[in-house]
């Protein structure tokens, strides 16, 4: 399933936060959406998910999901958004008790959600029990578990320390090489655009417009730290942000 976004324009009040957007993320490819700080990269991706309804433009889908698929969209927070009251296959579950299936089905998702993050020996864990780590491998897990068409991925990894991060973009690739799911990657790291992105969308300053669309061939499997086709990419996007970022980072600094 394709998720297009066409012609997007949004504001708030009198500020305009993006200009005349169109993003597709096409069925088994990540695409990572990248800009300054406030040129409204998060605010795209809500619009994209349906949690807000832009001034203009409009979010379709195009094409049939998995038969397995419960819910078309499923976020990933930077936050983790974790009950911290309920075990982690309790969290995990939550998505699936408004779905009619039988309570085997609902554990053996749970279980293989957890079994594809590595956390099956954490089930029973709470929140406040797990490292920032494993607590974004619980929200991954809650967000697998309904088996999505499309992950939207709000900044998933920002929250984490450099080695951490490192981790998890490992087991994000491992997952797609598994499966190849769709993705939207919000993300303000360069270094995580590159290693995951099919293609990158580079956002301008705001009002956010697609500047250019970067695209990777490079495999995912095959990406390391270093790898001198990453260099470029990373090179070219920076060349492409930099002058506005130190622009956004000045209004922000003044706004504060």
């Amino acid at each position: 399933m394709d998720l297009v976004a066409r012609n997007i324009t949004h504001a708030y009040g009198g500020m305009r936060v993006l200009d005349d957007v169109s993003l597709t993320a096409r069925g088994g490819e990540i695409v990572a959406v990248l800009g300054p700080s406030g040129c409204g990269k998060s605010t795209l991706l809500r619009i994209m998910g349906g949690l807000e309804k832009p001034v203009s433009g409009d979010v379709f889908t195009s094409g049939e999901t998995a038969p397995g698929t419960l819910n078309p969209l499923t976020y990933v927070f930077q936050d983790f958004a974790l009950v911290p009251w309920l075990s982690v296959t309790d969290n995990v579950m939550l998505p699936l008790q408004h779905h009619p299936m039988s309570d085997t089905d609902r554990r053996a998702r749970v279980s293989s959600a957890l079994a594809r993050v590595n956390l099956s020996d954490f089930s029973a864990a709470y929140p406040k029990q797990l490292s920032g780590g494993m607590k974004q491998r619980a929200s991954i897990a809650r967000a697998l578990a309904v088996e999505p068409a499309v992950f939207l991925m709000d900044e998933p990894l920002s929250a984490l320390d450099a080695q951490t991060r490192d981790l998890l973009m490992e087991d994000l690739t491992r997952l797609w090489t598994e499966t190849q799911f769709s993705a939207i990657y919000v993300t303000h790291n360069i270094a995580e655009a590159v290693r995951l992105g099919h293609s990158v969308a580079v956002l301008s300053r705001r009002p956010g417009r697609i500047r250019e669309i970067v695209k990777i061939d490079m495999p995912l499997a095959e990406r390391r730290e270093g790898a001198p086709e990453l260099i470029r990419a990373r090179d070219a996007i920076w060349d492409l942000i930099r002058a506005e970022a130190a622009v956004a980072d000045r209004e922000i600094s003044h706004a504060l």
